[in-house]
């Protein structure tokens, strides 16, 4: 059975996002997941707070550029860990969003 991370997610505006991430079979911690899950995402809400209107867009290229330095920076088989960011990615944003279709509307800015 695939282990499961819930999280709460918050936008600005105070719409919520209810997930069930499946977490990867070779996960050490669901803690420091949720944990680093949720450092990330206050970092972009406080750091976009402090830039004149970031698009949507370029808050999306900057983490898939994170992700390419991060991958990077851990060497070893970079086909084996490229495969693997894409399988973690893809299962992720596979996971179903309870309440997004209900309560979000374009434009609430930054989930948290």
């Amino acid at each position: 059975m695939t282990k499961r991370l819930p999280f709460k997610a918050r936008t600005a505006s105070g719409n919520e996002f209810d997930f069930e991430f499946p977490l990867h079979p070779d996960t050490d911690s669901a803690v420091n997941v949720s944990n680093l899950l949720t450092a990330t995402l206050d970092m972009l809400d406080r750091e976009i707070g402090h830039m004149p209107r970031v698009g949507n867009g370029d808050v999306l290229q900057a983490l898939a550029m994170a992700l390419a330095v991060r991958t990077r920076m851990l060497g070893g088989n970079e086909a084996m860990l490229n495969g693997l960011v894409t399988e973690l990615v893809e299962t992720a944003l596979k996971t179903p969003a309870a309440g997004a279709a209900s309560n979000a509307t374009p434009g609430d800015g930054p989930v948290h």
